[in-house]
């Protein structure tokens, strides 16, 4: 391409193209001023590596530290970060904005006016680690646990908070993903107590979105980078989605379900799964706690299943289990789900064919929308997860 002048480099010139400074230039990268253009004005800088802390995925950034003054002058994605490889969303370079904020809180504040007042004073470290200790010993003391409370904003440091506060019995955390991504959360971890599964996209023989837009940065830069990867290598992609985002305008199969409908449809693509074969039933045999189950709520079921070797290798109780199953899902059929979302019948046959031929390599995602702010919203995560499940996908 040409350059500022419109003249166009030689190739012996030396002009090369990179995407970031190597780690072997952090110490003193130079570069020049582009805001003093045409002067050439030379600017120094040591990168130091950190993290966006806009979204849970936590991705790489360098932070240019201008070395005349010590002050960041702009953030742009890590290179080497093996989760983001140097890539970001407009989330990542923006958080030049938050070190700059006026209303940044940069020291402890305590409230020395009536609640909503505004009345603030700063004080130390110590004064408010010690006056909330106080606090929180009298409670405990006094047997007024139940009245403590902490909240973050971003979690990056619930693991700390959560085990010095549980240590005393206390059951106290609150945070903005009790809200934006709790349903989810929820469903997931009535699988297998993992809250936040991570697939891998990048391999994956199917890929299962809902309510995804990789164009955003949602779901996560890291994820969404692999998921275009997987897409460029062949493999198909399905977006249950009301709306035609650019990731459903690229998907290969697009669902345009009616909000709350997705169960539906997710259950139907198990009914077909299960009804034509495709499950992974020594997966489920071996990994499900499918025998507890039948035990719970279905004992006479149970008892057959035993009779027939229960969950041993080569033994047949695993079918009356998926016999059981298909009794529950016998209503929910491609028919039924088709009128309950509006989804054509034949579009959810061929992508549960598709989800179900993709054995030990489904992947898929659903985080907040369909999951996030409504009553039933865990069961869509569940739902979801149980297709992973069904096909033998987990920790493949």
């Amino acid at each position: 391409m040409p350059d500022r002048t419109g003249r166009y480099p030689e190739q012996d010139e030396g002009w090369t193209l990179s995407s970031a400074p190597g780690p072997e230039d952090w110490d003193n990268w130079v570069e020049f001023d582009a805001g003093t253009w045409p002067r050439k004005v030379e600017r120094r800088y040591s990168l130091v590596p950190t993290i966006c802390f806009n979204c849970e995925s936590g991705c790489g950034l360098l932070a240019y530290v201008d070395q005349s003054n010590g002050k960041i002058r702009r953030f742009e994605g890590n290179p080497v970060h093996p989760g983001s490889r140097g890539r970001t969303c407009a989330k990542g370079p923006a958080t030049i904005n938050q070190v700059n904020d006026e209303e940044r809180i940069l020291y402890p504040m305590k409230r020395v006016g009536e609640r909503g007042s505004g009345d603030w004073v700063r004080v130390s470290w110590d004064d408010a680690l010690d006056d909330i200790a106080a606090r929180m010993r009298a409670a405990i003391v006094e047997d007024r646990d139940d009245e403590i409370m902490y909240h973050v904003g971003r979690p990056g440091h619930d693991g700390t908070m959560d085990r010095v506060i549980q240590a005393w019995g206390i059951d106290a955390h609150n945070s903005h993903t009790n809200i934006c991504s709790a349903g989810a959360r929820l469903g997931y971890a009535l699988w297998h107590q993992a809250d936040r599964p991570s697939p891998d996209h990048e391999r994956a023989k199917f890929i299962l979105l809902i309510s995804a837009h990789l164009e955003s940065g949602h779901y996560f830069n890291p994820h969404a980078q692999r998921i275009i990867d997987a897409k460029s290598g062949g493999t198909q992609i399905a977006v249950l989605d009301p709306r035609l985002s650019n990731t459903a305008s690229m998907a290969d199969h697009w669902l345009p379900t009616w909000p709350g409908t997705e169960a539906a449809v997710l259950l139907a693509i198990a009914n077909v799964i299960i009804d034509e074969g495709l499950h992974d039933r020594d997966f489920v045999r071996r990994w499900v706690n499918w025998e507890e189950y039948l035990s719970a709520e279905h004992p006479q079921a149970h008892e057959r299943a035993q009779r027939l070797g229960g969950s041993a290798a080569g033994s047949d109780g695993i079918d009356v289990f998926f016999e059981v199953i298909q009794t529950l899902y016998k209503e929910f059929t491609p028919q039924f789900a088709a009128a309950e979302s509006g989804v054509p019948e034949e579009t959810i046959i061929e992508v549960a064919r598709a989800v179900g031929g993709a054995r030990g390599g489904l992947s898929t995602h659903v985080w907040r929308s369909a999951a996030s702010g409504n009553l039933g919203g865990w069961q869509v995560a569940r739902c979801l997860e149980w297709l992973v499940v069904l096909t033998g996908s987990v920790a493949t």
